[in-house]
Parts: structure tokens; sequence; C-alpha cells
């Protein structure tokens, strides 16, 4: 028969034993923070963003120095201030973005980003911020040639790889794809006649023909306007929560439209 202070010493190790499960537990759920506590603790966020596509963002020489700009770089300012961080920037290929946010290289994508069901199987969206207009962009002395969609039949045709410009170039009837990452190489193929249009959003479009007297942007229907917005990685649910939260701040305070016409106007000087 056991005594006393044998089952004393018994039942005190079992209870060390299991503070110490407790303890542990608790220390490893204390490992696991949020997103966005992580961000904080960096003290900066990172942007992940292609920056060919003014107005959205694109490069400018800013008191002699080369910056990156643009109405999404105006959002994504303002978020990082919302978090009380800085913004660091990672100009990418578009078609790398979504790879790079999935492998935590980066925190966020604004880049002009259509959510679509594909990419919101990987990563998750915030509301929509901007409706985007598609646009035909082609050399001025061929715009005669261009009066309705079917004109496009059978031309060669360009569109940013992995875009939703490149799902609408895919439903032109016999059109022949030229798909390349960057608009810039695009809009240089357009010039060089080695496509004989470019399909890209309103207002990039537009900027590229204020810079670019030969060129012309086409006012042809291309169907349903598609939506923009931001996107996080999976699971990061307080991220995206501070980020809808910012958008409806700048939205209802007139921000968007603001950061749109400055940096149209930014992209127009020279």
């Amino acid at each position: 028969m056991f005594s006393k202070k044998i089952i004393a010493i018994f039942l005190t190790i079992c209870m060390i034993a299991t503070f110490s499960g407790c303890a542990k537990e608790k220390s490893s759920a204390d490992d696991q923070i949020s997103k966005l506590d992580e961000i904080k603790k960096e003290g900066k966020i990172v942007l992940g963003t292609a920056a060919d596509y003014p107005p959205f963002e694109f490069h400018k020489e800013i008191n002699g120095k080369d910056t990156i700009v643009g109405f999404d770089i105006a959002i994504a300012k303002a978020i990082a201030e919302e978090i009380g961080v800085e913004l660091e920037i990672k100009d990418m290929r578009f078609d790398g973005l979504l790879a790079a946010l999935v492998a935590d290289k980066i925190d966020f994508i604004i880049a002009g980003m259509n959510p679509t069901p594909e990419r919101a199987k990987s990563v998750d969206f915030s509301k929509e911020y901007y409706v985007e207009e598609q646009r035909i962009l082609v050399k001025k002395e061929e715009q005669d040639k261009f009066k309705t969609k079917e004109d496009l039949k059978g031309l060669k045709i360009g569109a940013q790889k992995s875009s939703v410009q490149e799902g609408i170039a895919k439903d032109i009837e016999g059109a022949d794809l030229k798909l390349l990452p960057k608009i810039t190489d695009l809009v240089l193929e357009l010039t060089n006649n080695k496509v004989k249009a470019v399909i890209l959003s309103r207002p990039v479009a537009e900027a590229y023909v204020k810079s670019n007297d030969n060129l012309v942007s086409l006012d042809l229907s291309l169907g349903k306007e598609e939506g923009v917005a931001i996107a996080v990685n999976k699971g990061n649910e307080d991220l995206l929560e501070v980020i809808n939260q910012t958008l409806d701040k700048l939205i209802s305070e007139g921000k968007i439209d603001q950061f749109i016409t400055e940096a149209t106007e930014l992209a127009d000087q020279e």
C-alpha cells in the first residue's frame, strides 16, 4: 500500500506535467500571430505591383529620382498609413504577382487586378474600388479601319499576359494574339507595326495616347466592364478588413477620383 508521502509526490508530478503542457500550448498559440500583427511588428507592408500601367502604377522621375507612382500607389500609401507602417514597393511582372503573394514574398497586390473566379481560388480579394472600361489602342493613321469589334477579326492583337484583356483578345474571332508581360513592350510593338491593336484599360490607353501623338484609343464596346480589387493571401481576414475599411473611407471622401485625376495629370507630364 502506497504511503501518503509517495501519493503526494505522485500528484505533484502530475500537476507539474499538466501545467507544463498547458504552458506549451499557450506558447504555441501565442506564436501564431496574425498577418496584420506581423506587419505591425515588422513596421512595414510590402506591396506587389507591375509598374507599367499608367495611371494605375508607373515609373516617374521625381526630384531626379526614379519613383513608382499612380493612383493604385496612392491607395497603397493610404492603407499603410491606416495601419501605421511604412510602404515598401516591389515592382514585378504582372503574371508573377499571384505566385509571389501565395509564397509570402509580398503582403498584398494592387495592380489594376480584376478579381476573377480563377484568381479567387488562390487569394482573397477586397471590395472593388474601380470599374474598368476596356479600349482598343491603334495607330492614328489606321483608326478609320476600325468601326466595330468585328473589324479586328484575323488581325494581330496585343494584350498583357495573364490579364483580363488577354481573355477579351481571345474572344476576338480569328485574332492572332501577341501576349507580353509589359504594357510598354506591347505599345512598342504597336508603334513598330508588329501588332495592329492593343487592348487596354481605358485610363491606361488614354495615358499612352496623351504621351504619343501617333496613337488613338477607339471607343468600341468590348463587352461587360470589370471591376478591380486588392488581393491578399487566403486567411488574412484581419488585413483584408483594414483594407476594406480604408477603401470605404477613400470612396466616401471622393479620394479615388482625386487619385485618378492626379495620377493621370502626372502621367501626362514630360
